[in-house]
């Protein structure tokens, strides 16, 4: 019998989306195929320790497809919080890399900072382990919304106007209001999942946006609504390196809600999510050439999604990019995967193109001088 690739799976994480981190985790675990994978479960809990757990096939809960059944709360239990003369974070960290050291591959399901900005993947380049997804620099710079848009902007790429508050102190000007306009969005730079994001229709309501904020994040930034439809698009590396692009998808949020928050993301009956999206062909074809272009320009690796507003200029839509997302939501049904299902790519299979790309590049090479 063929010896099975080593999958470890890196989720939690010390910071605000350590739940949406674990949903994502369990269904990947539960997904993963346990006739091609041995699949080890790593946690860091939200004081920062690492737990190492059992494969989750252990457990006597299994579907009808003869994989087992895996809930975040399940997960959870398998990498229980450090009980009695509790390890220091570095002592179960050491004990992390001697399990990852061993692994074929790591999936860092994580979100947020302190996992999807580079902090986690420099940690796995030192160990010198293969891992799914950006590298240390791509991670930093697409993690952070005003680096993303500079970067961008000066590759011609559209992008909303944004007014960047790096301290406590900073206020936004009053030539800055009048440029923005209203509504604005105020958002934690280095943030996901819409937390601590605030839209202001008067400008009474800036100060308590930009303290919640503050609250996730010191640099704030304050971001010009931009009309039009919300469309996402995925895009995937192959093991020998093409770039695909997936079918379009169309966030509707229900009237009475009002915009893509916290919410709306993770409440059921609040959104619903068409793919594919309908779309203009040519629409269609300029957002995959844009989001291509988003991936390679922010040197991003193995998976990207891209989020885009559809405003109109002067009777022609005009693709504008709002956030990317380097480690989007990985649930069955998070608009990644669907978007992947639509363009005749199972959630298994997508899984396993992950994995093979990750393998594929292999661990960053040491520069020898």
């Amino acid at each position: 019998m063929p010896t099975r690739t080593r999958v470890v799976v890196l989720f939690g994480g010390r910071n605000t989306e350590h739940d949406v981190s674990c949903r994502s985790a369990a269904s990947v675990v539960q997904h993963l195929d346990r006739s091609l994978y041995e699949v080890v479960p790593v946690r860091i809990t939200r004081t920062g320790h690492w737990v190492v757990g059992i494969d989750a096939v252990g457990t006597n809960a299994v579907g009808i497809d003869g994989q087992p059944v895996v809930t975040d709360v399940a997960l959870r239990e398998m990498t229980p919080e450090p009980a009695g003369a509790q390890a220091t974070v570095m002592e179960t960290l050491a004990r992390a890399l001697e399990a990852m050291r061993g692994a074929d591959v790591v999936l860092p399901i994580l979100h947020g900072p302190f996992g999807e900005d580079g902090t986690v993947q420099s940690v796995l380049e030192l160990a010198g382990v293969p891992y799914m997804g950006s590298g240390v620099l791509a991670s930093a710079t697409s993690m952070d919304k005003d680096f993303t848009k500079r970067v961008l902007g000066a590759r011609g790429v559209p992008v909303a106007p944004g007014v960047v508050l790096r301290t406590a102190a900073d206020e936004l000007a009053e030539d800055d209001k009048e440029k923005l306009g209203l509504p604005v969005f105020v958002k934690p730079s280095r943030g996901g999942s819409s937390v601590g994001v605030t839209r202001v229709d008067d400008w009474a309501q800036l100060p308590a946006a930009l303290e919640l904020a503050r609250e996730s994040d010191t640099k704030t930034l304050v971001e010009a609504g931009v009309p039009g439809r919300e469309i996402d698009l995925g895009v995937l590396e192959l093991p020998d390196g093409r770039l695909l692009a997936s079918p379009p998808l169309e966030i509707k949020v229900g009237e009475e809600h009002g915009w893509f928050d916290y919410d709306a993301k993770y409440e059921a009956g609040i959104t619903d999510f068409v793919v594919p999206a309908d779309l203009d062909p040519q629409v269609a074809e300029q957002l995959s050439t844009i989001a291509l272009e988003v991936f390679q320009e922010l040197g991003c690796s193995g998976l990207l999604r891209v989020d885009f507003f559809l405003p109109e200029v002067d009777g022609k839509v005009v693709p504008t990019v709002n956030e990317v997302n380097t480690i989007p939501g990985l649930t069955s049904m998070s608009q990644f995967p669907r978007m992947w299902q639509a363009a005749g790519t199972s959630y298994p299979e997508l899984l396993n193109i992950l994995i093979a790309t990750a393998r594929a590049r292999g661990p960053v090479p040491a520069v020898l001088s």
